[in-house]
């Protein structure tokens, strides 16, 4: 099964969470900053944790270099 969510990424942030905003829409807040993709590779880490899945099965499909990304989730 696959779905889709919507992303809004805060990177540089002191805290890191994932929060629930609305049915398909999350907020993730890294510490990392927005260079060399660090802050895309830790959404990633963030999000499979979250969804308890591998990291191979969270994938960004839009928005690599925006704040507000779609991401294709993965589940068994």
């Amino acid at each position: 099964m696959e779905i889709l969510i919507k992303v809004r990424v805060k990177p540089k942030s002191k805290k890191e969470y994932v929060k629930k905003i609305s049915g398909d829409e999350y907020e993730v807040a890294v510490k990392e900053l927005p260079e060399k993709g660090k802050a895309n590779k830790r959404l990633v880490e963030l999000l499979s944790h979250y969804f308890g899945i591998s990291k191979t099965d969270v994938s960004i499909i839009k928005g690599r270099f925006s704040r507000i990304k779609m991401i294709k989730i993965r589940k068994e």
